[in-house]
């Protein structure tokens, strides 16, 4: 379906929780967050009922995203729920890696196939202090396994201060090159005062490009990352909530209070 600037709509990210196992310094506040209760946290049933539906509207292509989507109870259970919608022809994950190695087999047999997986440095010290005390050998081994059960492309999504010259990017990229993998350099982003840039390496942020809606754990449907306007699903029915936010998506985004990266998903 075409919006009102003919962009084609045919991407869906799909936020299946706002939790996370680690704790980045440009994306959680020191203070902690709010948690979305679970009640409020739509069901694979309710996300597996949407995408049938935006199906219909011309949507082909599903991104998982979270907080991080492996901390979520039976999550290869909704990916091979989606994966049997036979109009969907490229199912994808963006994770933090941490969980990679325990499930990316059974991923791919459940459909999934392509991951990206979250890496701002290789140094151990330096990718625990950007995490709050991840591990980086456990980000590296679950890459490794990925590739192993040949989930395809991998790639890895790094946040730059302001150049692809600084010293954790370059480390990343070297490490990229030398195990095959498509690097993408993210530029740290401010929802609400609206900075952002293109991704290096990637099309985000190409705002006359773009082709995706963002669909929230707690049932928010919307057009842009950087705009307020949402809709919930569970308030109107499926198909109005769709036409809605394609006939509303913005020409470009500008800002947005209502959501933070921790909970609209990457």
């Amino acid at each position: 379906m075409l919006d009102q600037f003919g962009r084609e709509i045919n991407y869906l990210r799909i936020s299946v929780t706002d939790r996370c196992n680690l704790r980045c310094i440009y994306c959680m506040p020191e203070e902690g967050i709010k948690l979305i209760k679970h009640e409020d946290v739509l069901s694979y049933e309710e996300i597996f009922e949407f995408v049938k539906v935006a199906v219909q509207f011309g949507i082909n292509k599903i991104r998982f995203t979270g907080g991080e989507p492996l901390v979520r109870k039976g999550f290869v259970n909704l990916v091979k729920m989606i994966s049997s919608i036979k109009e969907i022809k490229d199912l994808s994950l963006t994770t933090n890696g941490l969980l990679l190695s325990h499930y990316a087999k059974e991923l791919k047999e459940a459909g999934l196939m392509r991951v990206n997986v979250s890496l701002d440095a290789i140094d151990k010290n330096e990718y625990s202090r950007i995490t709050c005390g991840g591990n980086v050998e456990e980000v590296l081994n679950g890459i490794r396994i990925a590739k192993e059960v040949g989930l395809s492309p991998i790639k890895i999504n790094c946040v730059i201060q302001k150049s692809t010259k600084e010293k954790n990017a370059i480390d990343v990229k070297n490490y990229c090159e030398e195990n095959e993998l498509i690097p993408r350099f993210i530029q740290e982003m401010d929802i609400e005062k609206g900075e952002f840039g293109v991704v290096h390496g990637g099309n985000g942020g190409d705002c006359e490009n773009c082709n995706r809606l963002r669909l929230t754990s707690d049932g928010n449907l919307k057009p842009c990352l950087f705009n307020d306007i949402s809709i919930n699903i569970r308030k109107v029915k499926y198909d109005e909530a769709i036409k809605f936010v394609i006939e509303n998506k913005p020409a470009c985004g500008l800002s947005g209070a209502s959501h933070k990266f921790y909970n609209i998903g990457g």
